[in-house]
């Protein structure tokens, strides 16, 4: 059988192909703590399941395609409080953050053109932009200098013909970058002086830990016709499995475009979209206060154990609960299936994502890992404990199979 060229051209999530060793490691009785998958486990906000508890209609019927007007208000009134002056109609419901993404990609690009974002980026950014029959150019980045990348100077010489959008996520994951208010402006500025989308990923907006007050790309009056922006309800409140989210952009043409699909696939979830009208109503002050220092604690926790593996090396995150660190490893691909397959202490092992496929160009992230720090801290030392453990246990294999080899 035949199949595309553009799947064909993806690859499996580093985040979650490693199912299969992880079901295998627990059917041998080994405890696996993850580091690999951003799953939060503070609890999702009651509002959430009071909204749909207290959910009144017979029938359980379609949603509008654009979205219920409940949510739509909500989102609105949210960026309300972030200086964001925003219409019914320029916001789409969609499923989760994911789908947002998929709709503007969708809408865009066509076959050879390309989407600049820095790397290393989020693996799924890849897989729709591919499908999309587009590619990546990747903006270079470097653990030494934080992985900034919102400069003249690294952006500019990447822009052709083909380009169709600059595409970042802020704060950042996997790198924890946060942009700061002048670097916004300066690539909003580029986007409008090359007749570029400028695509922002804001999904862990309240996720930043230098006291800055978090802000959105559509609070510039003056990029309506530029900014798209992705947001979902799956971080911040602890959400995953709601799986809703929002395209939001006051380019009506994009907008028209997009609800073409939107009408296709015919409407996101009636209730999920009720349930996380509530969960904004919920985003009070000190709400978004209180997770926030929950996660410093979590990212304190990981960069102190981190701190104790001879040669390891990584940047402090600023927000978002991500963090990319270099192994002592030759593959953190191969690192990963020991630890599953033949590494245990006490009866546990770890998992991460590896960091090759947060790449675009090639042999990049090889040694390198990300880290997802989401459950509380004391799972997290131990986490990472496992982790030193694990990787001296995989070089004491890898210099006897050396020793015996020679």
């Amino acid at each position: 059988m035949k199949f595309s060229r553009k799947i064909e051209s993806c690859s499996l999530s580093p985040i979650r192909k490693f199912l299969p060793a992880e079901l295998a490691a627990r059917a041998a009785g080994r405890t696996v703590h993850h580091l690999n998958i951003g799953q939060p486990d503070i609890e999702t906000p009651q509002a959430f399941f009071d909204a749909v508890r207290d959910f009144g209609d017979r029938v359980l019927a379609y949603a509008p395609s654009p979205g219920v007007e409940v949510y739509l208000d909500a989102v609105r009134d949210y960026y309300a409080t972030l200086d964001a002056s925003l219409e019914r109609g320029d916001i789409l419901a969609t499923y989760g953050g994911s789908e947002a993404l998929q709709l503007l990609f969708s809408c865009i690009l066509d076959e050879g053109d390309e989407v600049l974002a820095a790397e290393p980026y989020y693996p799924n950014y890849h897989t729709f932009i591919r499908t999309a029959g587009a590619t990546i150019r990747p903006i270079p980045t470097h653990a030494e200098n934080g992985y900034r990348y919102a400069s003249r100077e690294q952006i500019e010489p990447l822009i052709n013909e083909r380009t169709r959008a600059i595409l970042v996520t802020n704060p950042g994951n996997p790198t924890g970058v946060v942009l700061s208010r002048e670097e916004q402006r300066l690539l909003l500025d580029i986007a409008k002086e090359h007749d570029l989308f400028l695509i922002s990923d804001e999904v862990y907006r309240e996720l930043v830990y230098g006291g800055e007050t978090p802000g959105t790309m559509l609070s510039f009056p003056d990029g309506a016709e530029h900014v798209a922006v992705v947001d979902s309800v799956s971080k911040r409140f602890s959400a995953t499995g709601a799986r809703v989210g929002a395209l939001i952009s006051r380019n009506q043409e994009l907008i028209h475009h997009a609800l073409k699909i939107c009408q296709g696939r015919l409407c996101a979830a009636t209730l999920d979209q009720v349930g996380a009208a509530a969960l904004y109503r919920a985003m009070t002050p000190e709400y978004a206060a209180a997770i926030r220092q929950e996660y410093q604690r979590r990212r304190d926790a990981v960069v102190e154990g981190l701190r104790k593996i001879p040669g390891v090396r990584f940047s402090v995150p600023e927000g978002a609960f991500y963090l990319m660190a270099t192994l002592p490893v030759d593959d953190a691909e191969k690192l990963q299936y020991f630890l599953l397959e033949e590494f245990e202490d006490r009866g546990e092992t770890v998992m991460y994502a590896p960091g090759e496929g947060f790449y675009a160009t090639p042999g990049l992230g090889r040694s390198e890992i990300r880290i997802a720090y989401v459950t509380n801290p004391a799972e997290l030392r131990r986490a990472v404990e496992l982790l030193g453990l694990g990787i001296r246990a995989y070089q004491a294999k890898c210099a006897r199979a050396e020793k015996h080899a020679s």
